[in-house]
């Protein structure tokens, strides 16, 4: 009939033997695909795993610690069939903020002129039986301790020191010493041990769209280049750290008014972490994750990624609500007024309360 194709003519429909061809091209770009996926899922895996540091914490201490708390079996029910059962009992962990603020970039970060790293942020975090409530305490790095000998790198010791700045045992020997001073503090064993650099928690801000935090009056700190006046702000990864430092901007300058800030700013941390989606945005999540990684060091019980992977499932039952935050009460120190002492026997009581 005129006026119509055929099929066969290849008008309108292609030839059998092309859309063949086309169909092969189109199914090897996909499989192509598919393994460019696996291979970058790989490769980020590698990465986010490389990113971690870690100290042998455990061997370098020993024995002369604290007893470890005994351990609940983990809940069948909180694992799939084929999932190992995820870890349910308590666990308190020393989480370290470093900050070093030698160099160009952290200068623009609101750092000093002084070189190497201090811990000017310390917290024990004890999550509870079941991981669904956690107490934050905050130890005031101007709290007078005696600190403990600790092992030295190079196989000796440093000696006891009493009447010691709190965080001088990081300065002197680095996270071995900050968790032996800590037990010897609160005498209670700490499972875990966490370090984040400053720097990296500034990314980390970034990655998650920056955090919401309301500051009870005007902060005005030219030291952490800080300046906000009293109420509701949304701070990007730069504000937010100079939050975590001020402490010249607001109350009598101490570090007991800075410590309240930094509360705030985990809790603001742990409510953006929930409601930012990072499950159905892969990118975010990478970019978080590579934040996360990128600025951590732990004993070598979480320096896997798998480990902290676990860790966190763990945990997917505590939210921002659910966590405490307080201060180990303290009480000026006689010998100096600059300084604080654990006022006892509240602080006794408090770190009891976390065995």
């Amino acid at each position: 009939m005129t006026g119509h194709k055929d099929i066969g003519d290849g008008v309108g429909v292609e030839p059998v033997g092309r859309r063949s061809r086309v169909l092969k091209a189109a199914g090897l770009t996909l499989a192509g695909l598919l393994v460019l996926g696996v291979g970058t899922a790989g490769w980020a895996y590698w990465h986010l795993n490389q990113n971690i540091k870690s100290v042998d914490i455990n061997s370098a201490l020993g024995d002369d610690r604290p007893a470890k708390a005994v351990a609940t079996p983990s809940s069948p029910a909180s694992a799939s069939a084929s999932a190992s059962p995820l870890p349910s009992g308590a666990l308190n962990i020393l989480v370290l903020g470093s900050d070093s603020r030698s160099g160009k970039a952290n200068a623009k970060l609101g750092g000093g002129d002084s070189s190497g790293a201090r811990s000017d942020t310390a917290m024990v975090v004890h999550i509870d039986e079941g991981r669904t409530r956690a107490t934050v305490v905050s130890i005031p790095r101007d709290t007078l301790v005696t600190r403990p000998a600790c092992p030295t790198s190079s196989g000796g010791t440093t000696a006891v020191a009493y009447n010691a700045m709190f965080n001088s045992a990081y300065s002197i020997g680095g996270p071995v010493c900050a968790v032996k001073t800590v037990e010897s503090l609160t005498d209670v064993r700490m499972d875990h041990y966490i370090e984040i650099d400053f720097s990296g928690f500034a990314a980390l801000v970034d990655a998650l769209g920056g955090v919401t935090v309301t500051t009870d009056e005007d902060i005005d700190d030219d030291k952490s280049h800080l300046h906000l006046t009293a109420g509701e702000h949304h701070l990007d990864g730069t504000k937010a750290l100079a939050l975590a430092r001020t402490r010249h901007g607001i109350g009598d300058g101490s570090d007991l008014g800075r410590i309240g800030l930094q509360q705030k700013l985990v809790k603001a941390l742990l409510a953006q972490i929930s409601s930012a989606g990072l499950l159905t945005d892969p990118a975010k999540l990478y970019n978080v994750a590579n934040a996360v990684t990128g600025s951590l060091t732990t004993d070598t019980g979480l320096d896997s990624l798998g480990e902290l992977m676990k860790l966190g499932q763990s945990l997917k039952s505590l939210s921002s609500d659910e966590a405490t935050t307080v201060m180990m009460p303290v009480v000026t120190a006689p010998s100096d007024h600059n300084r604080v002492i654990a006022n006892e026997p509240e602080a006794s009581d408090l770190w009891a309360s976390l065995k």
